[in-house]
Order: structure tokens, then C-alpha cells, then sequence
């Protein structure tokens, strides 16, 4: 593995996935209302604001109209998965090669999966500190996201497959030198795939 500078500030990038059906919420997801404009702009802004540098949106399923919704921003980077029915690691995967040279750590984050800009926030000030292989949240003892990949695990992140389920593999190879960060909020845990799950994650955001 590489060798890790402790002394200098690490440059994050993020992956942020929104290339599914949305099947099960009857409309885009991506295009919900969320905190006065749409659950994808939100999660953009949500990024950049904690501390990512760069933010690559890969887009899937009517990559015209989500792709229509996105900032005008030099730092917001969306690519079109062509594979996207085959499931969510292949959108990784193509997040995964579109991650800048420079970059210390990847956020891989769903646009299903709104959090607040606090939370996020203080998982990359956790990665600056302690530059663990990845970073993650957790609510009464469950994992949840986004989670923070330390960058010299990118070429085992690079090799995983539907098969093999997706990055539960590398998670559980380092599952010891993990920085799991309790929070006292079940949002970390949520996604948001239904109307109901909809209204609980409106219900659970800090006022």
C-alpha cells in the first residue's frame, strides 16, 4: 500500500450514484424536493460544502432529465453508466475511474441517501485525523453511509462484482482498521427507495 502522509490535508472526491430506476418511488428520486431544491442537488452541495474537492455523478436511467438538474460547476462531473440495469456496482465501478490522480479518499454516497452537511463533515474531519482504510457511520451498531474509502484501496474497489456483492467484501477484509463513528440519528442508515421512506427521512432531519 502506499505510503500514507499524515502531515498533509488529504483532497477528497465523491461518487455520487443516481443511475437506478426508481422503481419502487414512482418517480425519479433524484428530482424529489429536498431542503428547497431537488434530493440531487442537495446531496451535491451537501459534498462539496463538508470537503470534497471534486464530485462525479454517474447517471443511468433518463440521464437527460437528472442530467438537466445539475449544477453549471467545473467540479461537478456526471457520466453516463450504459450498464446501469446490471446493478449498483457498475456504477462504481465507473464512478471508481473517473476519480482524480490527486485524490486522497473517495465518499461513496447514494442520491437516495440524503445526510446532513454536518454529519458528513465531521466523517472527513475523522479520515484527516486518523486516515483509517474506511470511514463509516453507524447507528446502534449497523453501518451506514456514506462511507469513506482511503484512495490505495481503489484498485481492490476497481475488481468488485454483482457476484461477489458489490464492496461488502473489502469492507469485511477491513473491518479491524475501520473508523466506525457512532452518530445518534438512524438516517445514517436510511434509504430513501419509497414515499414512506420519503417522509421518514423528512422526519428524521435535524431542524
Amino acid at each position: 500500500m502506499q505510503r500514507i502522509e499524515r502531515d498533509a490535508t488529504p483532497t477528497f472526491t465523491a461518487i455520487l450514484l443516481a443511475a437506478g430506476f426508481s422503481s419502487r418511488m414512482g418517480q425519479l428520486k433524484a428530482l424529489l424536493p429536498w431542503q428547497n431544491t431537488t434530493l440531487i442537488n442537495y446531496q451535491i452541495q451537501c459534498l462539496k460544502q463538508a470537503g470534497c474537492e471534486t464530485v462525479t455523478v454517474v447517471l443511468g436511467h433518463r440521464p437527460a432529465e437528472v442530467g438537466a438538474a445539475l449544477p453549471t460547476d467545473n467540479s461537478v462531473h456526471a457520466v453516463i453508466n450504459e450498464h446501469y440495469q446490471v446493478g449498483k456496482t457498475t456504477s462504481i465501478k465507473l464512478g471508481l475511474a473517473h476519480v482524480p490522480k490527486n485524490a486522497d479518499a473517495v465518499v461513496l454516497l447514494a442520491v437516495d441517501q440524503p445526510r446532513p452537511i454536518p454529519l458528513v463533515a465531521e466523517l472527513l474531519q475523522e479520515f484527516r485525523e486518523h486516515r483509517a482504510p474506511i470511514t463509516q457511520p453507524t447507528f446502534g451498531g449497523h453501518r451506514g453511509h456514506p462511507i469513506i474509502f482511503r484512495a490505495d484501496l481503489l484498485p481492490e474497489l476497481t475488481r468488485i462484482t454483482e457476484e461477489t456483492q458489490g464492496i461488502l467484501p473489502i469492507a469485511n477484509k477491513y473491518r479491524q482498521e475501520a473508523r466506525l463513528i457512532p452518530v445518534d440519528s438512524p438516517i445514517v442508515l436510511l434509504d430513501v427507495n419509497t414515499q414512506a421512506d420519503y417522509k421518514e427521512a423528512q422526519s428524521l432531519w435535524p431542524s
